[in-house]
């Protein structure tokens, strides 16, 4: 079942992908696009290239730190290649759902506790979803007009993007913070599928252990965060720069293209709401969608000409080749970690 789970979301990515090197590459002029491409600064792209790599490993620094924090003896390499192996499987897996079982996998192999390794992935998600929630609601409110003027074709996508984050966190919140209340909701619903599906009957009882299980995941969450308030504090200050070095690779690929009249800050805050847009939509790196709102969004920024060429760009390093290097490392962690366990 396994297998064939790995199968189906290894097709869909395939699929996804194909169909949008279909959206990018039909009807368009390859030679020119060459053309543009040859001429560009690749210094900047190289620096781009940087980014990714401090994006992917800050969340190790946040692993590492979380995880000494309660008293676990981790190895600050072993948290690099957890970080690795979480993006490589978020990118290829729908709504990025592959990650933090992969991650835990790892863990396990590492001797770490696996419900405490539970609990810091919770956190670690729930800052990070956090962080464009703050990015979606100070957009969404404030209304900048040298911001909200380039988001005017896709302004539908970003509403539902921030809606989807803004319920997603709070959801979790509910789950932490109000675990009881969560628990009765979710078994009322379990128990009226049941129901009302007769094959859902079988499963019933064994779905409600599952959420009375997870139910205690979340009151261990509460009383870390209740435990360790300062803690959650520098996490969320090294999460929002994670997230600022990622949205920034954007402006970098911007200026390679010798364009300006743009500022870094304006740039970087589009980027990120393309983030927020398609961070809770079911494809694999938010691939297709992210390609299509980033044409309309900078369109007016870099113009018709040399929009695609950036978006090519910039989406190659901050997707494609986070990708590239992480699969490479997620097999480093295969051979280490997975390789010293086995050997002992």
């Amino acid at each position: 079942m396994k297998n064939k789970k790995t199968i189906l979301n290894i097709l869909f990515l395939v699929l996804v992908f194909a169909l949008t090197l279909y959206y990018v590459f039909h009807g368009e002029d390859m030679g020119a696009l060459a053309g543009y491409l040859g001429n560009s600064d690749v210094r900047f792209w190289a620096a781009g290239v940087v980014l990714v790599v401090m994006f992917i490993l800050s969340e190790s620094v946040i692993i590492y730190y979380m995880l000494r924090s309660v008293g676990q003896k981790v190895i600050l390499t072993h948290c690099f290649l957890y970080s690795f192996v979480g993006f490589f499987f978020s990118a290829i897996t729908p709504s990025a759902t592959g990650g933090q079982p992969a991650q835990l996998y790892f863990m396990k192999k590492d001797n770490l506790s696996i419900s405490v390794s539970t609990l810091i992935l919770m956190v670690v998600t729930i800052t990070y979803k956090a962080v464009l929630v703050v990015l979606g609601l100070a957009v969404m409110i404030i209304r900048p007009p040298f911001v909200m003027r380039y988001l005017a074709p896709v302004i539908g996508w970003c509403y539902l993007g921030v809606a989807l984050n803004v319920f997603c966190v709070a959801f979790m919140m509910i789950l932490v913070f109000h675990p009881t209340l969560a628990e009765n909701i979710l078994i009322t619903l379990v128990r009226l599928l049941g129901k009302a599906v007769k094959r859902f009957q079988k499963k019933e009882e064994k779905y409600i252990q599952k959420i009375n299980h997870s139910m205690a995941r979340y009151r261990s969450v509460a009383e870390y965060l209740k435990r360790h308030k300062m803690v959650i504090v520098n996490v969320l200050g090294i999460t929002f720069f994670q997230r600022g070095i990622w949205f920034f690779i954007t402006y970098l690929v911007y200026v390679s293209f010798s364009l300006h009249g743009v500022a870094a800050a304006t740039i970087t805050v589009l980027q990120g709401m393309i983030s927020v847009s398609v961070d809770m939509l079911p494809l694999p790196g938010g691939m297709g969608i992210s390609e299509n709102l980033f044409l309309q969004i900078f369109r007016p920024v870099c113009g018709e000409d040399l929009v695609l060429p950036v978006m090519i760009v910039s989406r190659g390093i901050s997707y494609y080749t986070q990708l590239i290097i992480s699969a490479l490392l997620t097999g480093v962690a295969y051979v280490t970690i997975g390789g010293a366990r086995k050997k002992k």
